[in-house]
Formats: structure tokens, sequence, C-alpha cells
């Protein structure tokens, strides 16, 4: 088990690093291109990478699943979907 200092720094990063690789390999949105420059749309991706490693991570301890590896996949996870889903919008 991670403490949880560890725990928020490690999803602090599996946040980021999905939020920047998601919009590396999917480019810009469509509105994005319109409105924002190229900086703003890769800090936005990160921080909405971050909402989502917390949104997956917390649903894993919440659903007990409860191990060092699940807790961190379920961060991944989240992170993909929720950038995914802000894609969409």
């Amino acid at each position: 088990m991670l403490t949880p200092v560890t725990a928020f720094l490690v999803v602090l990063i599996i946040g980021i690093l999905a939020g920047l690789g998601f919009d590396r390999f999917m480019g810009p949105g469509w509105l994005t291109r319109q409105i924002a420059g190229p900086t703003r749309h890769a800090v936005t991706s990160a921080l909405v990478g971050v909402a989502g490693a917390f949104i997956g991570f917390h649903l894993i301890i919440i659903l007990s699943l409860v191990s060092g590896l699940t807790t961190l996949v379920g961060a991944l996870v989240g992170a993909l979907v929720v950038l995914y889903l802000w894609r969409m919008v």
C-alpha cells in the first residue's frame, strides 16, 4: 500500500503524463484549435488528466479494489476516460 503522500504524487504524475500524452497523440479538439493557442491546450489537457486520475484512483478505493497496482491502473484509466469525454464535448 502506498503512503498518502506517495499516492498523491504518483497519481498527479500519472494524470499529467496521461494528459500530455493524450494531447500529443490525439491532437487538439476542434474547439481548442479555434480558440486557444498551442500552449494552452497542453496545460488544459494535463489538468483534465489530473482530475481524471484522481477520479479513477478514488473510484477504485471506493469499490474496495485496493492494492498498489490496481489503484494506479485505475488512475490511468480514469484519466484517459475523462480526457476522452472532455475531447468529445
